[in-house]
């Protein structure tokens, strides 16, 4: 089966939104581990005075994870699907949440403004065309010493996790989304998950992009192996580094 891309992606999120909020709350422990990796940004006061990225925010699920952890943040949520951002904007927010219709990869000719104090990117860039690409989009994005947190399943490389997380979409995941007329995009994710990077691999991505402290920290659970935060922080060149 070929990866949905792009459009193709986006309108299958599009179709998808009017349930998609229905299939992860049947996930134990979704919210809880957004709301977890959030907190591993490591930022003080409820961010107050600070400014925050929601990159692919979905339904809104991370952004009230965000909201959540960072009351006194200023979070601009993004997401490339008109139909999921639709519902997230349509749930109550303070005024401090902004909605912005646009591609991640082409965020910086969205007229958001930059730069952002931290980064926080839920379940999105396995489904990126060019992740390395989006990494240094998100890197420009960020201030100096910016933090980011990336919250997805990414496999810890061993043939168990991966047996867990095949079982999971097989026997729950991709009936429930196929009897929903979802089952193209659940088969996608199911494979994404598969054909992406493990945990690892890709902190050595995010760290050849720019970052520093980057660690692979993982989550607790039916996801221990299956889903990960990985944080980093902009890197800073030292004086006289070339």
């Amino acid at each position: 089966m070929t990866l949905l891309r792009d459009e193709d992606l986006a309108a299958a999120f599009d179709h998808a939104a009017r349930s998609y909020d229905t299939l992860v709350a049947a996930n134990p422990g979704y919210h809880g581990h957004l709301r977890r990796s959030v907190r591993r940004l490591g930022l003080r006061d409820g961010g107050r005075g600070l400014r925050v990225l929601d990159l692919g925010c979905g339904t809104g699920a991370s952004t009230a994870a965000l909201a959540a952890v960072l009351p006194h943040a200023r979070i601009t949520a993004v997401d490339a699907s008109a139909g999921m951002l639709e519902r997230a904007s349509a749930k109550r927010w303070t005024a401090d949440v902004t909605f912005v219709h646009a591609p991640a990869e082409r965020l910086r000719d969205s007229g958001v403004e930059a730069p952002f104090d931290a980064v926080f990117a839920a379940y999105l860039f396995r489904n990126a065309a060019d992740p390395d690409a989006l990494l240094t989009t998100v890197h420009d994005l960020l201030a100096p010493h910016g933090r980011l947190a990336v919250h997805d399943y990414t496999l810890s490389g061993r043939a168990v996790h991966r047996a867990v997380w095949t079982a999971v979409c097989g026997g729950v995941v991709l009936p429930v989304a196929t009897a929903l007329g979802d089952g193209p995009l659940y088969r996608h994710l199911w494979r994404s998950v598969v054909e992406f990077d493990t945990a690892d691999r890709f902190a050595e991505r995010v760290g050849a992009a720019g970052f520093d402290r980057v660690r692979a920290l993982p989550l607790p659970g039916w996801q221990t192996g299956i889903t990960h935060t990985v944080v980093a922080r902009r890197a800073v060149p030292t004086a006289g580094a070339r």
